[in-house]
């Protein structure tokens, strides 16, 4: 049957329509999410240099007193006065308290009668030895006599200088446990005061076994300049980030291992003229280990540790594509590590969207914006 002239206007009627369809379906492109595809991560990226670094150590550690004495009393009685100032300085054989004498001036003038009674039998029996008047042995009692004498009035003396309270060495004194008024016995547990001996002062560094050897490997290579009995000038950093003005000495020699933790104390030396460091500070001792030439340095956030622990990093290729690549480091400096193999000047790690990557796949670099580079290299050699 032929179509009739009604089906022919419909159809043109929808040729419009179709071809408008058409023309958008052309040109329409594929989307790549709606296709499975993801666009390349972006990533900041860091790029490695060779920069001349100057290398050294900080060792946290606590000041000790040089000396220290306590003063404790050598005779009994009552305190009749305190001659010095609490927190100042007092010299080697300074009197510090004056304990009543009273008792011991007595003890002292009997003994001292005494010594002149057997000094003067001794004297006539000595004539009277001579002319047989007396015996050998009467004379001999009598000698013997006198030097039991010289001994009772040495110790009254003794005991008469002891109420005197000396200091026994020059430092700063704390204050006071005693009161005038109070009793003191000789051997008593309770410290009358106590004297500390700042200048020079000493600070105690607790490292481990392994730093201490890296420290002595540093001084045979010469990177740590020491004399022949292994000491190392060292400077000092306060808690509060002030330098203290003073340089002191680290003697290797005088190393002290503690077998429960198996870390060990090195000792240095500080003058403190000024009494600035005080008993117990928290310091650091910087240690100058010489400067690398070509120290290459990477970002801590740039370097994280496969399952045996081994350092790695995202290395970006000249294609934009990553691979992981291991690396060794030394030690960190700043917020940076320093790098001894595995990465050359030039190249290129990343340090953002790491959590992204996978090898071999393309990536969006651009240069990282988590890195603060003025910092980074505070310690770096000019």
């Amino acid at each position: 049957m032929t179509d009739s002239p009604f089906h022919f206007r419909r159809a043109w009627l929808f040729l419009p329509l179709l071809v408008t369809i058409s023309f958008l379906a052309g040109c329409s492109k594929p989307d790549p999410v709606a296709q499975g595809q993801r666009p390349p991560p972006e990533v900041g990226v860091y790029e490695v240099a060779e920069k001349p670094l100057q290398l050294e150590s900080k060792l946290p550690g606590r000041t000790r007193a040089w000396r220290t004495a306590e003063v404790r009393p050598q005779v009994n009685g009552i305190i009749e006065e305190r001659l010095f100032v609490e927190g100042s300085v007092v010299d080697e054989g300074a009197v510090l308290y004056q304990i009543d004498d009273a008792p011991y001036r007595a003890a002292l003038a009997r003994a001292n009668a005494s010594l002149t009674n057997a000094r003067n039998l001794a004297k006539r029996y000595e004539n009277l030895v001579g002319t047989r008047s007396i015996s050998q042995q009467q004379y001999d009692d009598a000698l013997a006599a006198l030097r039991s004498a010289e001994a009772e009035y040495e110790a009254a003396s003794i005991n008469m200088n002891y109420t005197r309270v000396k200091a026994p060495i020059t430092g700063k004194i704390s204050r006071s446990r005693v009161s005038e008024g109070a009793l003191v016995t000789s051997g008593q547990q309770q410290e009358m005061a106590t004297i500390t001996q700042l200048d020079p002062i000493y600070v105690d560094i607790v490292q481990p076994v392994t730093r201490l050897l890296d420290l002595q490997s540093a001084i045979e290579a010469g990177l740590i300049e020491a004399d022949e009995n292994d000491v190392v000038e060292v400077s000092l950093v306060l808690e509060n980030g002030q330098d203290y003005p003073h340089t002191g000495l680290l003697k290797f020699s005088e190393v002290v291992v503690d077998e429960g933790t198996g870390s060990v104390t090195l000792r240095a030396e500080f003058p403190n003229p000024d009494g600035k460091l005080l008993p117990g500070m928290f310091v650091r001792a910087l240690v100058e280990e010489g400067t690398r030439p070509n120290a290459i340095l990477v970002p801590q956030q740039a370097v994280s540790r496969d399952t045996r622990g081994v350092p790695t990093v995202w290395v970006l290729a000249e294609d934009n594509t990553v691979s992981v690549r291991q690396i060794e480091t030394e030690r960190t400096v700043g917020n940076a590590w320093l790098v001894q193999k595995g990465l050359q000047a030039g190249e290129q790690v990343v340090t953002e969207g790491v959590q992204r990557l996978a090898p071999g796949i393309p990536v969006q670099p651009a240069p990282a914006a988590n890195v603060d580079l003025q910092t980074e290299f505070a310690t770096q050699a000019e």
